[in-house]
């Protein structure tokens, strides 16, 4: 009998899994859709903890004012924080305000910065990873968790192993960004785990401006396009 059970018990989750690639490709389908429309956008990544009244929230918000003045639109996590810092600046420059919001239990909801036929849901992580990595020109990367860490080494692993096109990757905050990266290049570079030129689009800086200076330094005579 409980051999039975068993067996009855994989072959349910069996079926929920094959049902589920109906869902899954219908968030791809949704998100490339709208997303394709959108146009060069430049995502901002960072902590849904982050305070209005912080330094980096206020950041921020000039990075996406400045980069938004500059013609691309803004793609943020959607949520509070970091995210919603991105999506407020992008809408006070008149530009371009996506939000790719995830189902969370905890700290995730729509900010009010999105523009409402802008504004995308997703249930599975790994479909919204990859309209950000599709559709992004840059990524600009304020302090935050473990998700600020996860899209940032994404993104890196994906350039290292030419799966997706080089773009541009802004940590903003020296303060916070310098301890790790000097373990990176003391240990992982050292110890001949990564090679020097794995490191070559990464830049830390302090300033709203020399985020947009990079950007456009980096795309100055080249074709705007989706990075796969």
């Amino acid at each position: 009998m409980r051999k039975e059970q068993h067996h009855k018990g994989w072959n349910e989750i069996k079926t929920n899994d094959s049902w589920a690639i109906f869902k899954i490709m219908g968030e791809f389908v949704m998100g490339f859709e709208k997303m394709s429309a959108i146009g060069p956008c430049v995502s901002i990544f960072g902590s849904a903890r982050t305070k209005s009244d912080a330094k980096y929230y206020k950041m921020a918000i000039n990075i996406a004012k400045k980069v938004s003045e500059a013609g691309y639109g803004i793609i943020t996590g959607g949520g509070p924080g970091i995210m919603e810092a991105g999506n407020r600046g992008a809408n006070l420059a008149g530009g371009t305000s996506v939000g790719l919001n995830i189902d969370l239990p905890f700290e995730q909801h729509d900010n009010p910065f999105i523009d409402e036929d802008k504004s995308l849901d997703f249930d599975y992580f790994f479909v919204r990873k990859v309209m950000f990595v599709k559709y992004s020109q840059g990524f600009v990367v304020m302090p935050g968790g473990f998700g600020t860490l996860d899209e940032l080494f994404e993104a890196m692993t994906l350039i290292q192993t030419n799966k997706i096109g080089r773009f541009p990757i802004i940590l903003v905050g020296s303060e916070f960004w310098t301890g790790l990266f000097d373990w990176i290049k003391d240990i992982m570079l050292s110890k001949g785990n990564i090679s020097a030129t794995d490191l070559d689009l990464i830049r830390i800086v302090d300033t709203e401006d020399e985020v947009v200076e990079i950007i456009d330094a980096f795309y100055k005579g080249k074709s705007l396009s989706p990075n796969f």
